[in-house]
């Protein structure tokens, strides 16, 4: 530092703050060229005005507010374009009703319906009176109800015909206050995804002509085919109903029962081998909890809730098969939890296998992972078919529908714990020398093992789930109580035998998952 800074009472350090300042300003208005391509001192201006604020900040986009959607959709805002094209669409339909609607369409067509009956009454009135039958006084006020009825509504429709500008108006003010809100909020929006621009390269920017025009068409056909459709009903049948042909169904159906009996015939060796493997686990399974002496099985399930939960855990454990023991439902549960177990077991035995080897092949996941959505998202009566196609019915079909309904959490969650497991870790392990086999079984799976408990416990609560719907196909137990009592409207029955299968699902919840986190 000179004398001459000194004397002056120069600081260089503020003059290179200030430097670095000016700098990073330029750079920042130089981005917003960049992410704007026009209109660029307006957004400068605004930008800087909502940036000085972590709160919403209030600024007019003319243009925002005369495009609306348009705008949003080119500018890449379809998160805010979306919403507000459905509530212009719905301002712009309220107008076109009010001004060209026909509002009484409705009203005329039920006008014509009930006239068609009138005209059948009349003639019956006519032939009553040629024969002088005792009914003519009651096809008398027959017609002088419908004729009443047809008064009424057409009174009706001239009133809806009447309502014609209110409609009109109201569309038209709820478009102006969705125009100014779109106005009002545009900047700041937009402002929000240049943020997000700056750390992410692949956000698109600007207003490309290609997104321009697509937004535009998007926006105009939506909007124009709402207007027709509301303002002219039935005057475009192809706006009313999708287009198809009956033949398409019933070659579909035909094509898929064709596929069903092809696979049932070819494939009767494999489908009696699986029922034989799961009727062989369910009748021991069943043999152990059904036919052991009762005083054994709840000392056993007292004993591991003990041992897994604590004390606690383990008297509420005896209160609940106390419950159902002296309820009489005591026989049923140990049937359900056989099936439950078995189904559990299955998909256990085949659920974390398959996550292990899915965890480190993402190409393998990503295959089997629609499998899972579909397994898990397809209602339960609708893959019972197939299934008793496939098994007949009775309980090992109830087992592969409770496996396919329940089975995936366990996949899921064992490829989630297997995968998050810390790189750093395994590369320790690696380091000094440990083997495929002493990774996965001291390193991974003990790391894994909160998130593969949570597996196994969602399955076995899914399978808990299926307790009732098995019951339609041929299972035992508590499920039947409950399906009886819907049947015959026995609301004691279905709550008592309910609670049963919910304290089945609590200790199942809490062995597997312990008392301690």
């Amino acid at each position: 530092m000179s004398n001459r800074d000194v004397d002056l009472g120069v600081n260089p350090l503020e003059d290179i703050h200030s430097e670095a300042a000016i700098a990073y300003q330029e750079q920042r208005y130089e981005n917003i060229r960049n992410f704007v391509r026009t209109n660029s001192d307006y957004y400068i201006r605004n930008f800087d005005k909502i940036g000085a604020s972590a709160k919403f900040t209030a600024t007019f986009n003319f243009m925002a507010g005369l495009f609306g959607p348009i705008w949003f959709g080119a500018r890449g805002l379809w998160s805010w374009a979306l919403p507000f094209l459905i509530l212009e669409a719905v301002g712009f339909v309220q107008i076109a009703r009010g001004l060209f609607g026909d509002l009484a369409n409705d009203a005329m067509m039920r006008i014509a319906s009930i006239e068609g009956t009138l005209e059948l009454r009349r003639k019956q009135l006519a032939a009553a009176l040629e024969s002088n039958s005792d009914k003519i006084d009651v096809y008398r006020r027959t017609v002088e109800s419908l004729e009443a009825n047809i008064g009424g509504i057409r009174a009706e429709a001239e009133a809806m015909a009447s309502e014609g500008p209110m409609i009109a108006l109201t569309g038209f003010i709820l478009l102006i206050a969705v125009k100014l809100v779109q106005s009002i909020v545009a900047n700041w929006a937009l402002e929000g995804r240049f943020s997000e621009w700056l750390s992410d390269g692949e956000i698109r920017s600007g207003m490309p002509l290609s997104h321009m025009v697509f937004s535009s068409v998007f926006m105009v056909i939506i909007v124009s085919t709402a207007m027709v459709h509301y303002s002219f009903p039935g005057s475009f049948s192809v706006l009313g109903s999708f287009p198809t042909d009956p033949d398409i169904r019933l070659v579909s159906i035909d094509s898929v029962e064709a596929f069903f009996n092809w696979a049932v015939l070819n494939g009767d060796a494999l489908f009696d081998a699986i029922t034989y493997f799961i009727r062989v686990v369910l009748d021991t399974l069943e043999l152990v909890f059904v036919s052991t002496p009762w005083i054994v099985i709840a000392a056993l399930i007292i004993l591991l809730t003990w041992l897994t939960a604590g004390v606690r855990m383990a008297i509420y454990s005896g209160a609940f098969l106390s419950y159902m023991g002296l309820l009489g439902f005591w026989e049923k549960a140990m049937t359900t939890l056989a099936l439950l177990g078995t189904a559990a077991c299955l998909s256990i035995l085949i659920g974390i296998p398959l996550g292990m080897f899915a965890a480190r092949r993402p190409r393998f996941y990503a295959f089997i992972q629609p499998i899972m959505d579909f397994m898990q998202t397809m209602p339960a009566f609708v893959f019972m078919i197939p299934v008793i196609a496939f098994f007949g019915t009775g309980k090992p079909a109830a087992v592969v529908t409770t496996m396919i309904f329940g089975g995936t959490p366990v996949v899921r969650l064992t490829v989630l714990g297997l995968r998050g497991v810390p790189e750093s870790v395994r590369e320790a392990a690696i380091s000094f020398g440990a083997n495929k086999w002493f990774l996965l079984t001291k390193v991974d799976l003990p790391l894994a093992s909160p998130s593969i408990r949570a597996g196994i416990n969602q399955t076995i609560m899914l399978s808990l789930a299926m307790v009732v719907v098995a019951s339609l196909i041929g299972a035992k137990g508590l499920g039947e109580d409950v399906l009886e009592a819907l049947q015959y409207a026995n609301v004691g029955q279905g709550i008592l035998a309910g609670f049963s299968i919910l304290f089945c699902a609590m200790i199942l919840d809490r062995i597997v998952q312990g008392g301690r986190k």
